[in-house]
């Protein structure tokens, strides 16, 4: 299994594979910027040097990056929207840059303006900014969210939407975040419940989308749409999903990484990825 978790960038970019080597990693997943900034200091070829060479010589896979918090390409306003629209295929640019495979992204929120014309915003902004990286090998990711607010994508539903009116639909994937779906309704607590949901995602979106798993417990409870992640088996969602999650072999070469709450000595990530792979089964191996 391909597990990891998110790594700080904190004192440069670089500096990420090696906290994941730290912490016990197979990937990781990282910001290439201040989550919190529409704006950054371009990445400088030092940079991308340093982090290459990192990332080979400790053997950790950068599997994707996340792009930041403010951007919504779903934003009625107009301001907004359009910082979102340059912001992120600045964010796409700096991945690609990085050679990581994958860009996360929530979908948007459509803050009143309604599902519908929401989830057309979405899929228009992906295909103008698929269209000016239009050689770019990067793969773009819609992620599952919890459904706060009027945020979009808590429905199998919207995510297949989206998908159907993007026109370069090889370049477009998911990242289903367990935490997300378990608070937005989708039970996997159960073994009953988890092939339920995998098969109405199949049948919605298609497994063949799935290409990277958020994999964090949830603090709330089921259909709380509260995004609130908690450490593995620690939460609501509880160890069985996980153990039926890392035995699914549909799912043995999907990354899987951690976004639970940590201090800067990743203790809670090494103990997390520890009961992670205690529940592997590895007797088929």
């Amino acid at each position: 299994m391909l597990l990891g978790a998110h790594m700080s960038i904190e004192g440069g970019i670089e500096n990420a594979p090696l906290r994941g080597k730290k912490a016990g990693c197979d990937v990781i997943q990282i910001f290439t910027k201040n989550n919190n900034r529409w704006r950054s200091k371009p990445l400088t070829d030092n940079d991308v040097i340093k982090f290459k060479k990192n990332a080979a010589d400790t053997g950790v896979i950068p599997a994707a990056s996340h792009t930041a918090y403010l951007i919504n390409l779903a934003s009625p306003d107009p301001q907004v929207y359009s910082q979102s629209l340059d912001a992120f295929y600045d964010e796409m640019m700096r991945a690609e840059r990085l050679d990581l495979p994958d860009l996360i992204f929530h979908p948007g929120a459509h803050i009143g303006s309604g599902e519908d014309a929401g989830i057309k915003k979405i899929a228009d902004s992906l295909n103008i900014s698929l269209g000016k990286g239009d050689s770019l090998k990067l793969m773009l990711l819609l992620e599952t969210t919890a459904g706060q607010g009027t945020n979009l994508g808590h429905r199998f539903e919207h995510i297949s939407k989206i998908i159907e009116m993007v026109t370069k639909k090889e370049k477009i994937g998911v990242c289903l975040d367990t935490c997300h779906i378990f608070a937005a309704g989708y039970d996997i607590s159960n073994e009953y419940s988890y092939k339920k949901t995998f098969h109405e995602f199949d049948k919605i979106i298609g497994i063949h989308k799935l290409k990277v798993f958020h994999i964090n417990d949830s603090k709330k409870g089921l259909g709380s749409r509260v995004d609130r992640h908690e450490h593995i088996g620690k939460g609501k969602i509880g160890l069985t999903a996980f153990r039926l999650l890392l035995n699914d072999p549909r799912f043995k070469d999907i990354p899987m990484i951690l976004e639970t709450p940590k201090g800067k000595t990743m203790r809670e990530d090494k103990k997390n990825l520890s009961v992670l792979r205690r529940l592997i089964d590895t007797r088929g191996a």
